[in-house]
C-alpha cells in the first residue's frame, strides 16, 4: 500500500499560513510598515489604491537590504531579528515571525525594490504566487519598497469575501494609526487613490495624537508619567469630558507595539470611577515599557494578543499611574470640607457641654450600649421599637420586588413571553376597542402610555415604542421606499477627523435614502443641505457624530451590519424622549403607529416596550376571585 503522506510544496504552505498572517490588505498594510520601522526608516510612506485591492505600496528611507536578504526575505521563516530561542524573550522590533513577506507572496504579485546607502545600485525582485519571475539591478535610492498588487488574485473565495472599497479602507486607517501613534518621532505619509489622506510631521506623542484625533483635543488630554523598577506607564488620558459613550479612541502599546487587551482597560475604566457615566468611556493613549522577559507576544500571528508574567501587577501599576495622573491635574474628585451651616447651629455644637448633660448621656440606654466591650454595634431589643430585623425587612422587601418585576404579562392565564407576542399583537390589532376613539389614554410620568384594552391595559414605554417605529421607518427606507428629505435653512458644515470622514464617505448613500443630503465640503468636511422631514429641529452636525461613534463601535451587543447601527442610532436620537409631556392625540397615534408595526413587541436593542396587564392577574394582586 502506497504511503499516503507527503510535505507539501512551499508555494501552497504559504498560502496556508497567509490565511492566519493577512486576512485582508489593513493585514499586509501592518506588516509591510512594522518592517519599515523595523528597517530604521524614519520616514514612511504608504500608498493604496482601491482600498489595497489593486495595490499596497510601502516606501521607507530604512537601511535597506543586500541582494542575497531581498531574495531571502520571502522565504518561510527568514528573519533578520532573531537567532536563537533566548531571542524569543528580548524581542524590542515589531516583527520576528519571518511570515510576512512570504505570506504576502503567496496570495499577491509583489515587486521589492531595495538599495542599502554602501551599494552602487539597487535590487528588484517581481514574485507571482510565491514564485520569483525577476531578479535584476536596478537605480533607487537608500531605503526599501515593497509593493503587494492585486490580492487574493490566485484565492478568488478571499477575494470575494473582502468588504466594500469604504469598509477596508477604515480597516487600514485603523492600522495605520496604531502604527503612527506607536512612533511619533517618524514622518508618515498615506495616499489613497492619488490623495492624501493623512500627513503626519515628526513631533511629540501629544502631537501626533492631535494630527490624528483632532485639533479639539488639544487642552484635553492629561499626561500620564510613571517609572518603575518593574515597568514604566507613558502616555495620555483625556479629560472626563471627553469621554463617549461607545469605545472610540483607545490605545495600549506594549513596548511599542499596539496590543488589545480588556483586562487593563477595565484597569483604565476603574481609575475614571466617579468621574465618568457608567455607560461611557475615556480617551486614552497609554504605552507600557517592560522588559521583553516579563511578556510572551509570540501568542498568535498578528501580535495584538500578549501574555504577562505578571498581569496582575502590571493592572494595579496602569490604575495606579491613570489615577496618579488625574489627581495631579486636580480631574479627581475632591471632598468639600466646607462647614455647613444647618451643622453648626445644632446644640451639640453651638451649646456648651456640661456636666448636667454628660451624665445624662452616661446613663442612657444608648450609651451603655455602645459601651459594653466587643458589643459597640449591639441595640437593646424592644417590642416597642419601630425597627424590623434586618432580615425579615430584606425578605419583605424581596416579596414586594418579585411582584412588581416579574413579568406580569399573562395571556390566557400565562406569563407572556416573547413566543406570544405575535398572537397578542393579532388580537390587539383586532380589537375594536383599541380603534375606537374613546379608547381610553393616559400618560404616566411623562414616561409610560396606560392604553385600555377590554381585558385589561397595556403599560407601554414611550420611548421604546417610537424608536421602534422609527426604527422600522428606516429599515423600509433601506430596502427601497427613501424619505423625503426636508432642506435647512443654513446648510450646517462638518469637519471631521480623517478615519470618521471615510466612515461617513461610506454612510453617504444611507444616508441619502434617510432623508439626509450630505455633500463632501473640501478635505474631511461636509455640508448637509436635508434632513429626515417631519423631525424636529435638530443639530444635524450633533447627530452625524453620535451616528459616527455609534458606527465606529458595536459596544456590547456586537452588531457588525454598519446600516443596523446607523438605523439603531438615528431611530434612539430622533425618538420622543421619556420626560416629555404628550397630548392625547400623540398618544393616539404613536400607540396606532406601534401596532402597525411588525414587531410592536421590543424596541430595537432587545428590550421590551410594552407590558400587558389582564384583569384576572389585577384580580389576583388584590386577592380577588371574581
Amino acid at each position: 500500500m502506497n504511503d499516503l503522506i507527503e510535505l507539501l510544496p512551499d508555494h501552497i504552505a504559504n498560502q496556508i499560513a497567509a490565511g492566519e498572517v493577512i486576512q485582508r490588505p489593513a493585514s499586509a498594510v501592518k506588516e509591510l510598515m512594522e518592517n519599515a520601522i523595523d528597517a530604521g526608516a524614519d520616514q514612511v510612506k504608504l500608498i493604496i489604491q482601491d482600498a489595497g485591492k489593486s495595490l499596497v505600496q510601502v516606501i521607507d528611507n530604512g537601511r535597506g537590504m543586500s541582494v542575497t536578504d531581498a531574495r531571502m526575505a520571502f522565504e518561510r521563516h527568514a528573519t533578520s531579528k532573531i537567532r536563537n530561542i533566548e531571542d524569543l524573550f528580548r524581542i524590542r522590533t515589531m516583527g520576528f515571525r519571518g511570515e510576512a513577506l512570504a505570506s504576502i507572496a503567496a496570495v499577491a504579485q509583489v515587486e521589492l525594490k531595495t538599495k542599502r546607502s554602501i551599494d552602487e545600485n539597487g535590487t528588484c525582485i517581481e514574485i507571482d504566487n510565491s514564485f520569483v519571475k525577476k531578479q535584476e539591478p536596478v537605480a533607487f535610492p537608500n531605503g526599501t519598497s515593497i509593493a503587494m498588487k492585486n490580492l487574493f488574485f490566485n484565492v478568488p473565495a478571499r477575494r470575494n469575501f473582502l468588504k466594500s472599497n469604504a469598509a477596508e479602507m477604515r480597516h487600514i486607517v485603523d492600522e495605520f494609526i496604531r502604527v503612527a501613534l506607536s512612533f511619533p518621532e517618524i514622518r508618515f505619509i498615506c495616499i489613497s487613490n492619488g490623495q492624501e489622506v493623512f500627513h503626519l510631521e515628526k513631533g511629540t506623542l501629544k502631537q501626533r495624537i492631535v494630527q490624528i484625533l483632532g485639533v479639539n483635543y488639544g487642552s484635553k488630554l492629561v499626561s500620564v508619567q510613571e517609572k518603575t523598577d518593574y515597568l514604566n506607564v507613558a502616555g495620555f488620558v483625556g479629560k472626563p469630558d471627553t469621554a463617549k459613550r461607545t469605545r472610540g479612541d483607545q490605545y495600549f502599546f506594549v513596548n511599542n507595539r499596539f496590543i488589545r487587551s480588556a483586562y487593563l482597560n477595565h484597569a483604565v475604566m476603574t481609575a475614571f470611577q466617579q468621574m465618568i457615566p457608567g455607560d461611557s468611556f475615556p480617551l486614552y493613549v497609554l504605552f507600557i515599557d517592560i522588559d521583553p522577559s516579563r511578556v510572551d507576544i509570540n501568542v498568535h500571528p498578528t501580535k495584538q494578543e500578549i501574555k504577562f508574567e505578571d498581569e496582575k501587577i502590571v493592572y494595579a501599576f496602569v490604575q495606579a499611574a491613570v489615577k496618579h495622573a488625574l489627581a495631579q491635574f486636580s480631574i479627581t474628585p475632591s471632598l468639600d470640607f466646607d462647614l455647613d451651616p444647618a451643622i453648626q447651629s445644632l446644640d451639640a455644637v453651638s451649646k456648651p457641654f456640661s456636666e448636667e448633660v454628660k451624665t445624662e448621656i452616661e446613663y442612657s440606654s444608648l450609651y451603655k450600649t455602645f459601651t459594653r466591650k466587643n458589643q459597640a454595634h449591639f441595640i437593646e431589643p424592644s417590642d416597642n421599637s419601630e425597627l424590623l430585623h434586618w432580615r425579615n425587612r430584606e425578605a419583605e422587601d424581596e416579596n414586594f420586588a418579585r411582584s412588581v418585576i416579574e413579568p406580569p404579562l399573562p395571556v390566557n392565564g400565562q406569563p407572556s413571553t416573547a413566543n406570544n407576542f405575535q398572537s397578542l399583537y393579532a388580537r390587539f390589532s383586532s380589537d375594536p376597542l383599541f380603534h375606537n376613539q374613546e379608547m381610553r389614554l393616559v400618560q404616566l410620568q411623562n414616561s409610560y402610555i396606560v392604553c385600555e384594552t377590554d381585558g385589561g391595559f397595556l403599560l407601554i414605554h414611550q420611548q421604546a415604542a417610537h424608536e421602534r417605529v422609527l426604527y422600522e421607518k428606516f429599515m423600509l427606507a433601506l430596502s427601497g421606499k427613501p424619505l423625503a428629505g426636508q432642506p435647512g435653512l443654513f446648510p450646517q458644515t462638518i469637519t471631521l477627523s480623517t478615519p470618521d470622514a471615510l466612515m461617513l464617505q461610506e454612510l453617504l448613500p444611507a444616508l441619502q435614502a434617510l432623508g439626509y443630503t450630505i455633500e463632501p465640503f473640501g478635505k474631511d468636511s461636509f455640508i448637509v443641505q436635508s434632513t429626515t422631514a417631519g423631525q424636529a429641529e435638530t443639530n444635524a452636525k450633533k447627530v452625524i457624530e453620535n451616528v459616527l461613534e455609534q458606527c465606529k463601535h458595536a459596544g456590547s451587543e456586537k452588531i457588525t451590519s454598519l446600516h443596523e447601527k446607523l438605523i439603531r442610532s438615528l431611530a434612539w436620537q430622533q425618538a420622543i424622549k421619556s420626560g416629555t409631556p404628550l397630548s392625547e392625540t400623540e398618544m393616539r397615534s404613536l400607540t396606532g403607529d406601534l401596532f402597525r408595526c411588525m414587531q410592536p413587541n421590543t424596541a430595537p436593542n432587545g428590550r421590551p416596550v410594552f407590558v400587558e396587564f389582564k384583569k384576572d392577574y389585577l384580580e389576583k394582586l388584590f386577592g380577588r376571585r371574581g
